[in-house]
């Protein structure tokens, strides 16, 4: 039983390690360490492959359910579907994503942030 403790415990001081790097990592780049939903916008407007000076709130919105899409596609929960006329990418919602508590989403949100950061 302390064994698994002791994995879990690793596992996620491992990752917090990872998501700080991350962050000052990207901090570095744009002057401001950025919070989980600033990541997700990242990730977002990359994948919409088109930067604007000032996104609307619906639109902040829609970046960052595009990332948190393309983030769990890897697993297969979303499969890419198409783009459409204005260039924004769709996504299907393919495989029931499990039922997370608020810290559980964090924290595999933070994985496969991490995980999509260093595959670039």
């Amino acid at each position: 039983m302390t064994e698994v403790f002791n994995e879990a415990n690793e596992e996620l001081f491992e990752l917090e390690k990872n998501w700080l790097v991350l962050r000052q990592k990207l901090k570095a780049q744009f002057g401001k360490a950025p919070d989980l939903n600033a990541v997700l916008m990242l990730i977002g407007i990359r994948e919409l492959g088109s930067v604007k000076e000032k996104f609307s709130k619906e639109e902040k919105q829609d970046l960052m359910h595009v990332a948190v899409c393309k983030l769990l596609s890897s697993e297969g929960h979303y499969i890419f579907s198409h783009t459409d006329a204005d260039g924004w990418p769709h996504y299907e919602s393919n495989k029931k994503i499990p039922a997370l508590n608020l810290k559980e989403q964090d924290e595999l949100l933070k994985r496969k942030i991490v995980a999509y950061f260093e595959a670039l």
